[in-house]
This record gives C-alpha cells, sequence and structure tokens, in this order.
C-alpha cells in the first residue's frame, strides 16, 4: 500500500502538492498539473506524488508529465494497466508496430488484457503479416472486439465482401456506431461509398470521412471503441487514459475527442473539457454533438446564462436546424421559461416529418406555460399520431383531468396508457387520481398506493396518496403520506403540503 502522505524535500514541495490536490478537486486541472509537476520535481521518486502528477496530466492533456510520472510509477511497481497506453498511442501514431507490440505484451494479465486479441491483429496488419484468429480469445468481451476488428481488417485488406458478411453477423445497421462508422470510413476510403452508405442511417452520413486502415487508426477506434462503452457507466479514470491515448494515436479523431470532454466533465473538470471541444470542428461530423455537449458542460459549470446566450445565436441564424431549436428550447424549459420554450418547439412540430413527441413536447410547454386552451390541441395531435404511445396518452389524460375537463373520456385515455405499459407506477398514479376525482375511491386506492411503492420518491404520487386517505378518514396515514412528499418536492409546494399537514384537505373527489 502506497503511503498516504508523501515525503517532500521542504514546505513548498508539500504546499504545491497540496495546491494541486486542492486545485484538482475544484476542476482547475491545468492549476493541479502545474502544482504537481512542481511536487514531483522534488520528490522525482515518489509514487504517491507520481499518481496524483500522471492522473492530472493525463486529464490536462500534458504527455511529458503524463510519462514521466508513468515512468516512476513504473520503477516503483505500481504502474496502473492504463500507463501502457502511453507508449502504444505514441507507436501507433509513428507506424511502429514492433515497439505497439511491446506495450501490448505489458497489458496481458491486467485489466487491459482483453484488448491484446484485437491490438495485435492491428500490429500484425501493420506488419503485414498473419494475424491470429479472433476465435482464440477467451473472454467474452475480449472475443467481441477482436471479432470486431477482424471484420474491418477484411475491409481494410481488400476483402470487402468477407467483411460485409462479418458486420451482418455483427448486427449489419443495427451494429455499435462505432462500429459501423468505421467501416464505413474504411469503404469509403477505398472507393467503395454506395456499400459504406447501407451500414448508416441518413442521420450518420457525416460520419463516413475517408480512412486509411494505418496502426494509428487502428489502435486509435479500438480504445476510442472501449471509451464508448465505458461512456454510460460511472465516470472513471479509465475513459480519460483511453480517449488521449486515441487522441494520440490519431490526432483526427473527434469521436475520441468529444468522449474525452463529457469525461472530463463528468470528474468536475469543465473547464479542461470546454478546452477540448474546441479542438472539434463546428462544421464537421461531430460538430452538432459537440455543440451540444459544450451547452451541457457549460450548464454544469454553473454558466447557464452563457450556455442560453450560444444557443439563441444558433437557433436564430437563417440557417439553424432543428437541433438548434430543440437545444434551445430545452435550456428555456429547463430554466422554467416555458413561454419562450414553446415557438421553438412548434418550430419543431410543425417542420415536415414531425412526431408524436414533437406535439407532445410543444403542448406540454403550452400547459405549464399556463396555456391550455392552446396546449389541448397540440396534445390531441400527439395522440392522434402516437395512439399507442403510453406517454402521449398519460399526458393528455391527466391534463385534462387536473384542468377538470371531460373526466370520462380522460379516463379512458389513461385506461388505454395503463394497458399499455401496466408496470409504470406514474400511469397508475394518473389513472388512480382519475378514479378519485370521478368519486372512484375504492378503484383509486389501490393504483396509488402500488405507485407510491414502486416510486418513494415521487412527491406528487406521495400527495395523491395522502389526499386519499385523508378523504377516508385515515388522517394519520395521509399526513405521513403528506409529509413523505415535502422530502422531494419542489419549494414552490412547501406552503401547500404544510397547510395540508397542519389542517388537513377537503376531499378533492366529486361525488
Amino acid at each position: 500500500m502506497l503511503a498516504s502522505t508523501p515525503a517532500l524535500a521542504d514546505g513548498n514541495d508539500v504546499a504545491a502538492y497540496l495546491r494541486g490536490r486542492s486545485a484538482s478537486a475544484s476542476g482547475h486541472i491545468d492549476i493541479a498539473t502545474a502544482d504537481y509537476a512542481r511536487a514531483l520535481t522534488a520528490a522525482p521518486h515518489n509514487p504517491v506524488v507520481a499518481i496524483r502528477a500522471y492522473r492530472s496530466a493525463l486529464a490536462a492533456g500534458d504527455d511529458a508529465l503524463a510519462l514521466r510520472a508513468a515512468i516512476v510509477l513504473d520503477q516503483a511497481g505500481v504502474a496502473p494497466a492504463d500507463t501502457a497506453l502511453i507508449p502504444l498511442a505514441l507507436a501507433a501514431s509513428a507506424n511502429d508496430p514492433a515497439t505497439a507490440d511491446a506495450a501490448i505484451a505489458r497489458m496481458k494479465g491486467t485489466p487491459l488484457g482483453l484488448l491484446v486479441p484485437a491490438l495485435t491483429q492491428w500490429t500484425a496488419f501493420a506488419k503485414r503479416a498473419p494475424a491470429s484468429s479472433a476465435s482464440t480469445a477467451t473472454d467474452p468481451a475480449a472475443r467481441r472486439f477482436a471479432v470486431e476488428t477482424r471484420a474491418l481488417l477484411s475491409i481494410a485488406g481488400g476483402h470487402v465482401d468477407e467483411g460485409m458478411t462479418a458486420l451482418t453477423a455483427l448486427g449489419g445497421a443495427g451494429a455499435a456506431l462505432d462500429l459501423r462508422a468505421a467501416a464505413a470510413r474504411l469503404l469509403v476510403g477505398a472507393g467503395q461509398g454506395a456499400r459504406a452508405r447501407t451500414l448508416l442511417t441518413p442521420e450518420e452520413l457525416a460520419l463516413a470521412t475517408p480512412a486509411n486502415p494505418t496502426l494509428g487508426f487502428g489502435v486509435s477506434w479500438l480504445l476510442t471503441r472501449v471509451a464508448g462503452e465505458l461512456a454510460s457507466a460511472e465516470p472513471s479514470p479509465l475513459s480519460i487514459a483511453l480517449t488521449r491515448a486515441a487522441l494520440r494515436a490519431d490526432p483526427t479523431n473527434d469521436r475520441a475527442r468529444l468522449l474525452l470532454a463529457l469525461s472530463l466533465s463528468s470528474q468536475a473538470a469543465q473547464r479542461a473539457a470546454l478546452i477540448v471541444l474546441d479542438g472539434i470542428a463546428p462544421t464537421g461530423p461531430f460538430g452538432e454533438s459537440a455543440a451540444t455537449a459544450r451547452i451541457v458542460i457549460l450548464g454544469a459549470a454553473g454558466r447557464g446564462a452563457e450556455a442560453l446566450t450560444i444557443a439563441r445565436t444558433a437557433a436564430v441564424r437563417a440557417d439553424s436546424t432543428a437541433n438548434d431549436w430543440q437545444r434551445y428550447g430545452d435550456l428555456l424549459a429547463q430554466a422554467g421559461r416555458e413561454a419562450e420554450a414553446a415557438p421553438w418547439f412548434r418550430r419543431l412540430a410543425e417542420r415536415p416529418g414531425a412526431t408524436w413527441s414533437d406535439w407532445l413536447q410543444y403542448g406540454g410547454a403550452l400547459d405549464r406555460a399556463g396555456r391550455w386552451t392552446d396546449a389541448e390541441p397540440a396534445l390531441e395531435r400527439a395522440v392522434a399520431l402516437g395512439p399507442d404511445q403510453s406517454l402521449a396518452l398519460n399526458y393528455l389524460g391527466y391534463a385534462r383531468i387536473e384542468h377538470n375537463e371531460n373526466a370520462t373520456a380522460a379516463t379512458r385515455l389513461l385506461a388505454r396508457a395503463w394497458a399499455l405499459k401496466p408496470d409504470d407506477d406514474s400511469i397508475a398514479d394518473s389513472l388512480g387520481w382519475a378514479y378519485f376525482r370521478s368519486g372512484d375511491t375504492a378503484r383509486a386506492l389501490p393504483l396509488v398506493e402500488r405507485a407510491a411503492i414502486g416510486e418513494p420518491t415521487n412527491a406528487e404520487i406521495d400527495e395523491h396518496l395522502g389526499d386519499i386517505y385523508w378523504s377516508l378518514g385515515r388522517h394519520y396515514e395521509a399526513r405521513y403520506a403528506w409529509r413523505a412528499a415535502t422530502v422531494t418536492a419542489p419549494a414552490t409546494d412547501e406552503t401547500r403540503l404544510t397547510g395540508k399537514i397542519a389542517d388537513g384537505t377537503p376531499p378533492r373527489a366529486r361525488h
């Protein structure tokens, strides 16, 4: 086990180390990296300092410091597995398969060992040597990456039919986007644009920029592929290590750049994330995704006003797109400015090819803005376009109940929604509430009780349950449900809920 406090030469060096920790915790990666570099200079063999310097350097993109710290960790025998990614990426960038093989050998027996079968196929291709069979990989994940790599290398080697057959076995148009995009890029690079287009949807065609099957391309793709798999998991330093290495191997890999920015932001390094996004061309294949990520990251950094300004600038341009309108509308709605969001959602709903969800979004914004008369036709349009969409049915039915309008028709809508999704607690609550408002408490109670069990932190359901209990004279249980509601209810509901707890509430059912 490493010592918890590093032994440094003097007080100034200790101060640099402690400043680095403080800056890192607050997301100031550039400051932290500079301080860790000073501390490592003062204690050049200290693995405690080195590991922090290594992680901070990866986040900041300081290759020299990352390599220096990795050497210290390796000499101390405590280097994490991902330090092997640095020499691997540098070798791949230089198209040096022999050096890459030495780095790959270091991964065997580590958590990154699952990449070895796929990586060795790329180095064999670079050396024009026979590759080992993908089936030799024993770990399921390792085998999957190896089989995907074999499909790509078949295309790269001119065996396009074989590669396309392998892609079909891997899911064809339903395979992972990173795999399909890589295959399409190789096909375009080989003059097979028509076949490339069969792998992508119309919205994805911009990803099919031509690529050559270099070692840098292959290693960068594989590391990005793994980072993409990790993107939905808990934030991890490994995601940063993978994407930094992917960019060293292929500096044009904007997919890796995007994943790196999101990983940095998830670890409170928003400033570093925004710098990474600056490297993505606005008009490139990942320009739209980068624009969305920038707005999300600015919001996470507490710079919501700046995010709104950027989104508005894009939305009002003469050449603005549906994505621009969506981003700006979403931000306005998140800020509680539903009335301002509604016109942008209306643009989406009225464009050719609009779906039920576009009309639901528009109608919902109008409803929350207090414009029920305008909202109802939009919500009806959503149901007409999506007659089997439980979300649309539930929204319109519940809204009509809340607006005291056409309770019988509203209850039918909610019953349809519940029949479509009988395990949805929100819909069960809506239907139960509709029964209660119509005076059928016997049918209402079990539905709302079930919903409260399924969603114990849903304040609206807890309040409904309290109202029903009160109407039945079960006042103790009613107050208990209302108190539960106060735990997660928004501040705007506090006065109403505390009033109910203090004085009770008259039954809301109509008899």
